[in-house]
């Protein structure tokens, strides 16, 4: 007896570019802000391809030793429901 296999009709649609919401675009302006700060110190538990002077990516994003934490965290507010 001889195995049979399927074959598609159509092929796979290709992706679709999906357009910004405008809030995206709000938080590409206000991520500049936290982006290339001096006290910057990479995270080395992170891959190398991560080393690009972002905040979030620095050793003391969100900890004590954060000269910025208030920053961040009234970033965090502005984003939590009344």
């Amino acid at each position: 007896m001889r195995g049979s296999f399927r074959v598609p009709v159509h092929p796979p649609a290709p992706p679709r570019p999906v357009p910004p919401f405008p809030a995206e675009e709000d938080e590409e302006e206000d991520e500049a802000s936290f982006v290339n700060r001096p006290c910057y110190e990479f995270d080395h538990r992170l891959g190398v391809s991560f080393n690009d002077k972002h905040c979030r990516h620095c050793r003391h994003y969100l900890t004590a030793r954060c000269p910025h934490i208030d920053e961040f965290l009234e970033d965090v507010e502005d984003l939590s429901p009344e």
